[in-house]
């Protein structure tokens, strides 16, 4: 089958989220084929350029997130009035959005005993879609929307949705600089609006679309479900709208009240159409099933890692040194070195011959001002220590980065030690946790995110922000060797059965099959006259190997390349034929007969370069 994988600010690039797991799905499943659609964030994410990529990725195509051309698009006066009642409509909804209430859940706390509660968040969530839909085919109509979500309309229509009565409080008390900063945030967010991916020699062709996240990444999948009926898988191992809650803490609590509703209100809607949601972990499903996702489409994939790095060091724990303690990761406030550091004060107490080794680096400005810090206050609490006086004096807590000679990898930060220790305030899904646990290393972590779930019973859990309960735990484990051994090897072999690479390219080429099974079929099987042959297509029909006679031939709407050679008699269904109560997305424009045909939205291509462009857009066909 023909997969179109939607990503944002990761795969193909060198850099970002979600990139090695992309790359190992893409690798694992070579039976099909995939054509990557990327968002890119950054110009030195671009700069970098793409991983190597297997032949089963036909073609890339990327549109900028970071930078935006001006289309040129000159809207007439039915256009103008149809982007400000869509764009005033979509304002409406975030700005009565009560800051607290996830949209797509039942309400707020004070709803709760409301039977009205649900209806009415159904009915915004409509409006929002058909809001949304309604800006994607003026998209498509006019050729582009970045022009008018950068336009004073846009401004003044928020404005006006934020002063409107049923407005909640922060919305109101929104000023001028808010209403811009909010305003630039939504044509960034919408920008996949204008894109012309969504024909049937883009993803229309595709057999179905997989979003590596959640947020704009699913937007291009929900277009592609609305104009060409291409299901939605969306695979979400760190929460958008969660993320978003944890980024830009400096921003007025106005522009992040209607940031939150949008982002809520976007997640709720994607959750709606998706076919089946994938969350990583138990901890991104309460998330999810927060923001209305439906519990019967719920189905928990763990992430797939490469074990095959930390082999040795798993099948060889008797090397680390028993009184080591090591800290791996990013280092960044939410990691809570100052709690670790305070924790390894009273260890030492307990033991002291005890060693900290903490393996990392920052990775933005914030996190080099954390190193400092933390660098700062482990010169204040372990004063170097000599062992006799023609001895020189060293620190028991070091800060060392991989890559050198005496800690070449990160599984040679893991076997150095005897016990590993997770800090952290906030976390998803513990990577590096897992990589411990493929270390066969015992494990000291903190309570957060899908912590417990990764662990199991393998390891000792405290509550974050206490100092003293790790400190306890850390003394108990390098006091009692039988034990570690015993954590260690039961963590490794939870490791190898729930997280490796093979697990979760096999569960996903279940889904895939799934899904597929279950949609109706888009392709047409011809017979040697040119009929139709029905109940062609079954689900067994997607396994690798022939399973119908060679006299079928396949048609797809728009003719890709890999479908068939010659022209063929067919009739396909067409969506845009089909009729939709007024008012509706999709349904009948009244001001069609005036607008003239659709244009579409010009492409930048590395083969068919173009002079006009909406959106900075590369096109690589391998």
């Amino acid at each position: 089958m023909r997969i179109g994988l939607l990503t944002e600010g990761g795969y193909p690039y060198v850099s970002g989220e979600a990139g090695l797991w992309c790359d190992r799905l893409v690798r694992g499943l070579g039976q099909h084929e995939f054509d990557v659609y990327a968002l890119t964030r950054s110009e030195r994410q671009e700069a970098r350029g793409w991983v190597p990529l297997p032949p089963q990725v036909s073609r890339v195509r990327t549109a900028s997130l970071w930078d935006a051309e001006d289309d040129g698009v000159v809207y007439g006066r039915r256009a103008r009035r149809r982007f400000a009642e869509h764009y005033g409509e979509l304002a409406a909804t975030l700005s009565t959005t009560v800051p607290g209430q996830v949209p797509g859940a039942s309400g707020t706390v004070s709803q709760a005993n409301s039977e009205a509660a649900p209806d009415q968040s159904a009915l915004e969530a409509d409006r929002f879609a058909n809001a949304l839909y309604g800006l994607a085919e003026l998209a498509r109509d006019e050729g582009g929307l970045p022009r008018a979500l950068r336009s004073e309309t846009a401004v003044r229509a928020l404005e006006r949705a934020c002063r409107a009565p049923g407005a909640h409080r922060l919305a109101r008390e929104a000023r001028v600089p808010d209403l811009l900063t909010v305003a630039a945030r939504l044509e960034r967010a919408l920008r996949p609006l204008s894109l012309d991916w969504y024909e049937d020699d883009g993803l229309g062709a595709v057999d179905l679309c997989h979003a590596a996240s959640g947020g704009t990444a699913a937007l291009p999948g929900l277009l592609a479900r609305h104009f060409c009926e291409v299901p939605l898988l969306v695979t979400e191992y760190g929460v958008r709208l969660r993320a978003h809650y944890l980024t830009d803490p400096d921003s007025s609590p106005s522009i992040r009240a209607l940031l939150a509703a949008f982002h809520g209100r976007l997640a709720a809607e994607t959750y709606r159409r998706a076919a089946l949601i994938t969350p990583g972990n138990a901890h991104a499903r309460r998330w999810q099933e927060r923001c209305g996702a439906d519990r019967a489409k719920l189905r928990t994939v763990h992430p797939g890692m490469d074990a095959t790095p930390f082999a040795e060091a798993g099948e060889s724990p008797e090397c680390a040194d028993p009184r080591t303690l090591v800290w791996v990761g990013r280092v960044e406030p939410a990691k809570d070195l100052v709690s670790l550091l305070h924790a390894f004060a009273e260890i030492r107490k307990e033991e002291p011959g005890a060693r900290l080794r903490i393996v990392g680096g920052p990775a933005d400005p914030e996190g080099a001002a954390y190193l400092a810090h933390c660098k700062g206050l482990a010169a204040q609490l372990f004063p170097d220590e000599a062992d006799g006086p023609h001895a020189v004096g060293s620190n028991p807590v070091s800060f060392e980065e991989t890559g050198g000679p005496e800690l070449p990898s990160r599984a040679d930060a893991y076997a150095s030690g005897a016990l590993v220790v997770l800090s952290s305030v906030v976390e998803g899904f513990p990577a590096g946790l897992v990589e411990a646990m493929f270390c066969g290393r015992a494990t000291v972590s903190t309570d957060v995110g899908a912590v417990v779930e990764a662990i199991g019973g393998t390891g000792l859990v405290v509550p974050p922000r206490n100092p003293r309960a790790l400190a306890e735990a850390c003394v108990a484990l390098l006091r009692d060797p039988e034990r570690r051994a015993r954590l260690g090897a039961a963590a490794r072999a939870r490791a190898l059965e729930l997280f490796t690479v093979e697990q979760n390219v096999a569960a996903f080429h279940g889904i895939y099959l799934d899904i597929l099974s279950r949609t109706p079929a888009r392709r047409v099987v011809l017979d040697e006259t040119g009929e139709p042959v029905p109940f062609s297509a079954p689900a067994e029909g997607h396994v690798p190997g022939r399973w119908t006679e060679g006299t079928a031939r396949a048609a797809v709407r728009g003719g890709p390349g890999w479908a068939t050679d010659a022209p063929v008699r067919a009739t396909v269904r067409d969506p845009a034929s089909e009729k939709a109560p007024a008012g509706t997305a999709g349904g009948p424009n009244p001001d069609a007969s005036d607008m003239g045909p659709p244009a579409a939205v010009p492409l930048t291509a590395i083969d068919e370069p173009s002079a006009m462009a909406s959106v900075p857009v590369t096109e690589g066909v391998r």
